[in-house]
């Protein structure tokens, strides 16, 4: 049985546990200590406000060690705010949280939770039907690093990429029932295991 995490401080948390319950021989596990981390095979981190569950990770103590087991190659996969958890920089700002994966990011690039909209694309790592994308107060990608694949762009802009065992989406897969991401996401673990 693989232990997929979801990180469990605030955001689209159920929608996600929800989403892996779908898949076999996935066990899906609300993630808030610090222990937690060293049980599980792969994480996700929910959409939500960064700078908030950047301030919890740190008070939860569970910052450090999540960076090193992202750092040692488990599989993670940040989801809008998630994106800008990972990311080695944030356009505008001078500090980032984990700065782990190799984009930078511009947060709310889309304006408010009043310019929310949704897309269908096909994104063929990811499957080979079209993919409802929902995009709430979303983040793209600016730039990428050399060793950062880019899986879909939108309007010129990149919106899911992925640098060896992270992935990293501007859009929330977990509200529209289609588990064609959270599938591709275990097929990385199951490659690390």
């Amino acid at each position: 049985m693989i232990k997929v995490g979801v990180l469990d401080f605030q955001g689209s948390v159920v929608e996600h546990i929800e989403m892996l319950k779908k898949i076999e021989g996935i066990k899906p596990i609300r993630v808030k200590y610090t222990k937690q981390i060293n049980e599980i095979d792969g994480l996700i981190l929910p959409g939500g406000e960064s700078t908030t569950i950047g301030k919890l990770m740190k008070d939860f103590n569970i910052f450090l060690p999540l960076k090193e087991r992202i750092k040692k190659g488990m599989p993670v996969w940040g989801t809008c705010a998630g994106m800008i958890l990972l990311a080695k920089k944030i356009a505008g700002q001078d500090y980032v949280h984990l700065g782990v994966m190799d984009i930078e990011v511009k947060r709310n690039a889309y304006g408010s939770q009043i310019d929310s909209f949704m897309i269908e694309k096909t994104i063929p790592q990811v499957s080979s039907k079209p993919i409802s994308l929902v995009f709430i107060r979303a983040p793209y990608i600016e730039k990428v690093g050399e060793g950062v694949e880019i899986l879909s762009k939108h309007e010129g802009k990149i919106i899911a990429a992925r640098e060896k065992n992270m992935l990293a989406t501007s859009f929330h897969p977990e509200l529209t029932g289609d588990e064609s991401f959270h599938r591709y996401f275990v097929n990385i673990i199951t490659e690390k295991l």
